[in-house]
């Protein structure tokens, strides 16, 4: 038996490997062709063998190795016109190293090729949407999973001002100046994020950012976030705001769509007020600082017949006496040292015909009080250092936080100023009045600083909304505002939920009316240490009696479990059965 038989003898394995193997001996005649051989070369196997290699398969380089013992390797050859093969041929020798025929083993690249094709046309596509990515005035990053840089276009790099080699391989939060990333939050909670205010890089660019995940068969593999450059949009609305600030005083922003509550109290300032838009009359706005008087005036103007008129608000409390008279009033040229050239128009004069709102009325002086109710009773005014009289002809809205009757007695404030005044006289409730409105104006104030702070707050839960119940709110719904802001900076950037411990330390009983109480009705005298004693144990026993349990009274302290029945055993405290539960 020959090598090539031995060779042979193993057809049933050769017959199941996927490359097509024939073998010559050395007269040329086909010894062995496998399956795929054949299939590849379009012949019948059994048929085959034993025939010349050169009849069966015309241009066979197979005689070639023979004849001069040397392979042929990686060789290219087209088959017909559906297949191009890849081969290698060698020679067969015997043991003692003589030719005795030769082999082919060859491999279909058909499909090798149409893919190296493909590679081709996609790095077309890849050139081109790199050049698209680059032509985008918006900045592009892309990160994969880990939150590693892997693409950025060179509007980033100009946004930013950060090279690709700062970037590529680094960190998601390599180009934050100012606050949190996009791709670590897309990357954390696998959703979307738009319109995220930050600044990036060393120049600290303000931007807005908005980010998506980029998901391969149904995983995360990556982040992709498009940069906008805001740097022009802020300057503006910086100048913007500006001259906000210089028209304010000539304009009414807010309506009664702005007043939020639902409680009898409220309803009733309200519909006051509407009634009282319809009418010239005179109005007085009594309430407490931060009850939201300002907002019902500018209501009252809005839904006047004097709307298109001018609106000026004042806050009497906030000039020195003598300039608010000027301010008020006007004054002529020459009337005091600094005074325009040509003078200038008080306020009651560009508000004619449109709404004057005095807010804090109450602290006005005796003298500019005479000149006011002349106003109110003659509609005139006369400008500081002028003796003409001026008709004017606007509608007033006045404001007091203080109890005019009051200062009316004392003799510090005028009674026909004050009878002038209250014509329509509105009570607007404070806040510890109407505290079942506090959930509908924890969600407004929530809406109003998400788009302020960039955060993405979308309730509050409702241990946290009995906390807020059990505060009194001195500072009415302007602190109520404050503390909801404190709020959601102290719950974080990622925060959706408002919860107990977000909320900053309210307590449920003022402390300064606590040292009073100690002070004056227990006649109470002793160090500081003690009295703050007193006030923490009174603190902790109305904790325990607004709440369901011991739990829920920790939290509204801010302190842990542990410390609460340290110091309920410390004060010798006793709670009800429903405090017995953690």
């Amino acid at each position: 038996m020959s090598d090539i038989d031995d060779i042979v003898e193993t057809r049933g394995i050769l017959n199941a490997i996927h490359e097509g193997i024939i073998m010559i001996d050395k007269d040329m005649n086909i010894r062995f062709l496998n399956r795929t051989g054949a299939e590849l070369l379009g012949v019948p196997q059994r048929e085959s063998i034993g025939k010349d290699i050169r009849k069966v398969v015309k241009n066979t380089r197979l005689p070639e190795v023979v004849k001069t013992e040397k392979s042929i390797l990686n060789s290219i050859q087209r088959l017909g016109d559906s297949h191009v093969i890849v081969t290698n041929r060698v020679p067969i020798t015997d043991k003692n190293g003589n030719v005795v025929g030769a082999a082919s083993v060859f491999r279909d690249i058909s499909e090798v090729k149409e893919l190296a094709k493909k590679v081709t046309d996609l790095e077309k596509i890849k050139t081109m949407l790199n050049a698209i990515i680059d032509s985008t005035y918006d900045g592009i990053s892309v990160v994969d999973k880990d939150g590693k840089g892997i693409l950025v276009n060179k509007a980033y790099t100009r946004l930013t001002g950060l090279s690709m080699q700062d970037v590529l391989g680094k960190p998601a939060t390599v180009d934050i100046a100012e606050g949190e990333s996009v791709h670590v939050r897309v990357l954390k909670t696998g959703k979307a994020v738009t319109n995220v205010q930050m600044k990036v890089g060393p120049k600290k660019k303000d931007v807005t950012v908005s980010g998506a995940p980029i998901i391969m068969r149904n995983k995360i593999v990556g982040s992709v976030a498009v940069i906008r450059d805001t740097s022009e949009i802020v300057a503006l609305t910086r100048e913007l705001e500006k001259t906000k600030m210089l028209l304010r005083k000539a304009h009414a922003k807010y309506s009664f769509n702005d007043i939020i509550g639902t409680s009898s109290d409220i309803k009733i300032a309200v519909e006051q007020a509407k009634k009282a838009s319809a009418t010239p009359a005179t109005i007085l706005l009594i309430g407490e600082s931060g009850t939201g008087k300002e907002l019902f005036a500018h209501s009252i103007h809005n839904a006047s017949n004097r709307c298109e008129k001018p609106f000026i608000r004042i806050n009497c409390a906030a000039l020195p006496q003598d300039i608010l008279e000027a301010e008020l009033f006007g004054y002529e040229e020459g009337a005091f040292t600094g005074a325009k050239k040509g003078g200038k128009k008080g306020f009651f004069e560009e508000a004619s015909g449109g709404t004057i709102f005095l807010d804090e009325i109450g602290k006005i002086s005796m003298r500019l009080q005479t000149k006011l109710l002349r106003v109110l009773q003659e509609h005139e005014i006369i400008r500081v250092g002028s003796t003409k009289s001026i008709t004017v002809n606007p509608r007033i809205i006045a404001a007091t936080n203080i109890d005019l009757t009051k200062e009316v007695k004392e003799g510090k404030f005028l009674p026909d100023l004050y009878y002038r005044l209250n014509v329509i006289p509105i009570y607007i409730p404070p806040l510890r009045e109407h505290k079942e409105d506090i959930p509908l104006l924890v969600d407004v104030i929530i809406k109003k600083l998400n788009q302020e702070y960039g955060r993405i707050v979308e309730h509050i839960t409702e241990k946290a909304l009995k906390v807020l119940n059990a505060y009194d709110w001195p500072g009415n719904v302007r602190e109520l505002e404050n503390i909801i802001g404190r709020s959601m900076i102290n719950a974080g950037y990622n925060a959706r939920v408002i919860d107990v411990q977000d909320i900053p330390p309210l307590f449920p009983i003022n402390a300064l009316k606590n040292v009073k109480k100690i002070s004056a009705v227990e006649n109470y005298v002793g160090s500081l240490s003690t009295i703050m004693e007193s006030i923490e144990k009174e603190t902790i026993k109305k904790a325990l009696s607004i709440t369901k349990c011991k739990k829920e009274a920790a939290d509204l302290l801010k302190i842990s479990i542990r410390s609460l029945y340290y110091k309920i055993k410390k004060y010798g405290l006793t709670e009800g059965k429903r405090n017995d539960r953690v």
